[in-house]
């Protein structure tokens, strides 16, 4: 009986977890579907900066700004990279970040000189206990990616880059392809490139409407451009905030479909068991009855 009280107790710690991980499903269902909502309302506003910077490239091809500047006359290994590194604040979303730190450690290989910007305490302790510096920790960020500490976080990217304290810029982030299928990338930020405006090309015979840009097509370029890092920023924080609870979600359903499978072998055994001891307990009352009749 003993055998079958301990098979008992397991099963019943088996729906236990089975219940955290069911409601860490739904919570983060919820979750994701209320990010990819914010990140729907807000994407006009930054498509439409994308569109007047291609705008005002188009009319004046030979504009020259220093956001664009790739400062090619730096030697490879004297660059200063930095990198800003999302990762979630806590783990039990399958391998969500172990991808992003895995792209991280490949651009730290590369040659230069790196600057970590860490947005989530696993990649903070990930990069701390491998003595890796880390220039700037946004605390908080993770699980609440608002506009403000995108804009925060683009105000500290884009005066380092103004002040060539750094000569490239790059976010490692996951993005979500769909419902089931996240990738985690690396991209560019800073320094901006001309090939990526010249997606928006108007036709030969198309009417090219004149322009004013006042007091100067740079002066205007000042403007657009830090509102349009600041929506890459927040995108990616929103992006990568999505994928985490798609992972996460992807992983409860495999554990809560694993106990479940778990508990169906347990429910073998225990029945098994039972039966034993029912059996033994009837084949012990019978010889009793026969020595009796004796």
């Amino acid at each position: 009986m003993a055998n079958i009280r301990e098979i008992q107790s397991r099963i019943n710690s088996v729906k236990d977890t089975m219940k955290i991980t069911n409601a860490m499903y739904m919570i983060s269902s919820s979750k994701m579907t209320h990010a990819k909502k914010k990140l729907a309302d807000t994407e006009p506003y930054f498509y439409g900066l994308q569109g007047e910077i291609s705008r005002i490239l188009r009319h004046l091809p030979d504009l020259h700004h220093g956001y664009f500047s790739a400062r090619e006359k730096i030697p490879e290994g004297e660059r200063k990279i930095g990198s800003i590194v999302i990762t979630a604040d806590k783990g039990l979303a399958g391998a969500y970040n172990h991808n992003i730190v895995k792209l991280e450690e490949e651009i730290l290989a590369r040659p230069g000189i790196h600057k970590l910007f860490i947005v989530g305490e696993l990649g903070r302790h990930y990069f701390a206990k491998r003595d890796v510096q880390i220039d700037t920790n946004f605390q908080y960020t993770v699980q609440n990616p608002t506009m403000h500490r995108a804009r925060d976080i683009a105000a500290v990217l884009l005066e380092q880059f103004r002040e060539r304290e750094l000569d490239e810029i790059y976010i490692v982030y996951t993005r979500m392809e769909n419902s089931v299928q996240a990738e985690a990338e690396v991209m560019k930020l800073l320094p901006l490139e001309r090939s990526s405006f010249n997606e928006m090309k108007m036709p030969l015979n198309m009417h090219r409407e004149a322009i004013a840009l006042y007091p100067s097509a740079e002066a205007v370029m000042d403007s657009i451009i830090p509102n349009y890092v600041t929506g890459i920023v927040y995108g990616a924080l929103v992006e990568a905030y999505a994928s985490e609870h798609n992972a996460r979600m992807m992983a409860m359903k495999s554990a809560t479909d694993s106990a479940k499978s778990l508990i169906h072998d347990l429910s073998v055994i225990y029945n098994r068991a039972r039966q034993a001891a029912i059996t033994q307990e009837i084949t012990e009352v019978c010889s009793g009855a026969r020595a009796q009749q004796k």
